[in-house]
């Protein structure tokens, strides 16, 4: 009688422990218990394209809509008054308040009633008149802007409002 004789362990590391499994006392076949491999959830195959979601914009907060308006007609008036005032550096660097001035008193031919343009368009004059028209711009898209907001939620009870996508960027 021949006793069978356990098979001699083959070194190899277990995944998921990482262990050397040749280390391990040899068991019988029957004696080891299942072992349980942790297998990696496979993710979703991800869409084609960005994604995209149709929203209604049906109101619009006439507070808030004042509040960005001021904000942008506040920034349009300084875009104004600075480019006011270099362009009138520009002319009057490049001496074109003179040239102008010597040209309309040749064309005029009198000497007596010479017209000075320098004095017409003076750098306050033309600041005063800028900042005068920068308030009222302010002023005019401001109240304008926040009417049109009122006048926008009393048409979207008849529109049903814009409809709006937005598309997620890459």
């Amino acid at each position: 009688m021949s006793q069978a004789r356990p098979a001699a362990p083959v070194a190899t590391a277990d995944p998921v422990t990482g262990t050397n499994a040749a280390l391990a006392a040899p068991t019988p076949e029957s004696a080891q218990a299942p072992v349980a491999v942790k297998t990696k959830k496979q993710k979703p195959a991800p869409r084609p394209g960005p994604r995209r979601a149709r929203l209604m914009l049906t109101r619009l907060a006439p507070w808030s809509v004042l509040k960005t308006a001021f904000m942008l007609a506040l920034a349009i008036a300084i875009v104004i008054i600075v480019a006011v005032m270099s362009l009138w550096w520009v002319l009057e660097t490049t001496g074109v308040f003179d040239s102008v001035t010597r040209t309309v008193n040749d064309l005029t031919g009198t000497t007596t009633t010479a017209v000075d343009v320098k004095t017409l368009v003076s750098f306050n004059r033309v600041l005063g008149v800028a900042l005068v028209l920068a308030a009222a711009e302010i002023v005019l898209v401001t109240a304008l802007a926040t009417l049109f907001s009122f006048l926008y939620n009393l048409t979207c009870g008849i529109t049903g409002g814009l409809e709006v996508t937005l598309t997620e960027g890459r």
